[in-house]
This record gives structure tokens, C-alpha cells and sequence, in this order.
């Protein structure tokens, strides 16, 4: 799945928001942020709570007011596609999760935030990650998928985005997985699990144990989907989606 973010700086608000953040407290995360004004302000608490029906399946209502208000007040080209991003997002979320098809949607808002966004923007990389999505998981076109995990990798690189780095890691290592790359999905999953592991990125860590336990043959794959479980009960089954990857295998008959 998705997301991006930098981690907090000297600022303590921002502080306190990616601490909240990284637990999976998006709400409150997002309520710290109600009393700053401005487009960046706006669109933060947007992501936060775009991120939120990500990883819960909930809180889509209050996603789209908060998107509704971050392109209300963008005024900057770079606001109004990052706001776009955000849609797309949203609509990606919700298509992937069953709860409405809104697939046109999602690759309606992310072209117009690739007609907005300059070539060397910020938000370029979270962009091209997200177009990488859609590829995967609604066209099924895991070379699309590919080239633009590699150019958001690239991106993230070039703007100091560890984060994005742990995503675009993971899932240029499920694509190396899905085609028998062991050593490579091995080595894209761990990456992905020590960068999460050391900003702290607590909600992202079960499903990053996951992911390397499907490249790891027994006992280990074992104890690192047994950690995973562990770390998804303790987030109260956050992400929501990791439940079935997690269960364990029916006997057989």
C-alpha cells in the first residue's frame, strides 16, 4: 500500500505529528494541525486522513471534506497538484479496498497532478509512486508499475525521503518476488523493514516484517510473520488489510 511523508524536523508540531503518525493516530494526528492556516497545512491533514481510510477502510467522509478544503485553498500550481495527488489517492484507496470503483477517478486526478506539478517538485516523487500503484494493483501492468517505482525511488532519493524510500523499496521487491527474484525481493524488503524500523514508523513496520517473511524460507519466515502479528496486534489490527495476509493457512482436508 501507500504513502509518504517526511519525518519531523525542528519544528515541534511536526514533531508531534509524525509521532502520532507513525502509531497509526491519524485524527489526532490531523487535529494538531487545525490551527494552522494556509494551503501546507491543509493539504498535511488531508494526507494524514487519505492515509488513514488507507490502512483502517474508515473515515472517508471526513478525507473528502478535508481534500475538499486543501483544493479550496490551494493557490500555487504545486498546491493544486499535490491536492490532485491526494484525490487520486483517495480514489485509489477505495477502489483497492472494494469500497466503491473509483478507478477513472484515481487516474483522472493523478494525470491533472502530473499536468501541475513541475518537473522538479517535491511532491514529483510521491506522484510517480502513486501512478506505480495504479499500475500494479488496477491495470495490472507490472511494467508500468516498475519504471515509475524506479523513477519515484529515484525521486525520493534525490529529495532526502526516507519514507517514500521504504515504499518504493518494498514494492519494487514485490514485483521482483512475483517474478522468482528472490535475492533481489530479499534484499528490497529488508531495506524497506530497517529504514521503517529506524524513523520509527511503527503502523508501517508489521506489514514490512510481512512482506520480507514471503522472501524468506521457514524457520525464518515464520518468526518474522510471527513478530508481524504480534506488532498488528499491538497497532489494534492496523493496517486492516494485513488480517488475511497474516492468518494462518487453512489445514488441509
Amino acid at each position: 500500500m501507500s504513502g509518504s511523508g517526511t519525518t519531523a524536523g525542528d519544528d515541534p508540531l511536526q514533531t508531534a505529528v509524525w509521532r502520532l503518525r507513525s502509531r497509526g493516530c491519524w485524527t489526532d494526528a490531523a487535529a494538531l494541525l487545525a490551527s494552522r492556516e494556509g494551503p501546507a497545512a491543509a493539504l498535511q491533514r488531508t494526507s494524514l486522513l487519505v492515509e488513514r481510510c488507507l490502512f483502517t477502510g474508515e473515515g472517508w467522509a471526513e478525507a473528502e471534506d478535508g481534500l475538499r478544503t486543501a483544493e479550496a485553498q490551494a493557490v500555487e500550481d504545486d498546491d493544486r497538484g499535490a491536492a490532485a495527488c491526494e484525490r487520486g489517492q483517495l480514489a485509489y484507496a477505495s477502489t483497492v479496498l472494494a469500497v466503491r470503483d473509483r478507478a477513472d477517478e484515481a487516474r483522472t486526478a493523478l494525470g491533472r497532478a502530473a499536468a501541475l506539478l513541475a518537473p522538479n517538485a517535491s511532491g514529483r516523487p510521491l506522484l510517480d509512486f502513486r501512478r506505480g500503484l495504479i499500475a500494479e494493483h488496477i491495470a495490472d501492468s507490472p511494467q508500468a508499475a516498475r519504471a515509475a517505482y524506479r523513477r519515484a525511488h529515484a525521486g525520493a532519493t534525490a529529495h532526502a525521503d526516507p519514507l517514500l524510500l521504504s515504499f518504493t523499496w518494498r514494492h519494487l521487491a514485490g514485483l521482483a518476488l512475483r517474478e522468482g527474484e528472490l535475492a533481489e525481493a530479499r534484499h528490497g524488503f529488508a531495506e524497506s523493514l530497517r529504514i521503517r524500523e529506524e524513523l520509527g514508523y511503527l503502523v508501517g513496520t508489521a506489514p514490512a516484517l510481512a512482506a520480507l517473511a514471503d522472501a524468506e524460507p521457514e524457520p525464518e519466515a515464520g518468526r518474522l510473520r510471527a513478530e508481524a502479528a504480534r506488532l498488528f496486534r499491538l497497532m489494534g489490527g492496523v493496517p486492516a488489510w494485513l488480517a488475511q495476509q497474516l492468518s494462518p493457512p487453512a489445514p488441509a482436508a
